[in-house]
């Protein structure tokens, strides 16, 4: 059920590229209100996102990745365990085969995706995954605590806050 730090969450690339989802993600992980799941490849394919909008991002967003991990850390799938997967699923989007074998090898609920349509459940539920999108992801938790999904968000910016402080002080 979420609401439960047991309940796991693969988070896709699509909802790791904006800021504000981001934010609001992982202040409902730090919050234990989920466990965030992602791996590496996933981190790759948001970062590549945002570089190819934003060029001037490009080589910047290390802090930005390092925040995250240092947010949740037990968040890696590690490839070892989904790559051995990912040829046996068919897909719409070959692409995203790596995001269920993710899943999948990581444990989790559910995947959270701006892409419902890439994971049909005909596919999806033989492995006991859910699919939502951010949105929805979002609503379930204040449905489930609307009190710690409330005061996530301004703990996550206290933390960042302090992060970056110690970040550019150095400099």
């Amino acid at each position: 059920m979420a609401g439960n730090a047991r309940y796991a969450a693969l988070l896709d690339a699509c909802v790791l590229y904006p800021i504000a989802m981001t934010d609001s993600l992982m202040s409902l992980a730090t919050a234990g209100l989920f466990a965030a799941k992602w791996s590496t490849k996933i981190e790759q394919e948001w970062i590549a996102a945002l570089e190819l909008r934003r060029p001037d991002l490009r080589g910047k967003l290390e802090f930005r990745r390092n925040c995250m991990r240092e947010a949740v850390p037990d968040w890696e799938v590690p490839e070892v365990a989904w790559a051995p997967l990912v040829a046996s699923y068919e897909l719409p989007d070959p692409n995203d085969r790596h995001v269920l074998a993710a899943a999948v090898a990581g444990h989790v609920d559910c995947i959270v995706t701006e892409n419902l349509r890439d994971f049909p459940s005909t596919t999806v539920d033989a492995y006991g995954i859910e699919v939502v999108s951010p949105d929805r992801f979002i609503i379930n938790q204040w449905d489930l605590d609307p009190l710690a999904t409330m005061t996530s968000k301004s703990q996550i910016w206290c933390t960042v806050g302090r992060q970056h402080d110690q970040a550019t002080s150095s400099c």
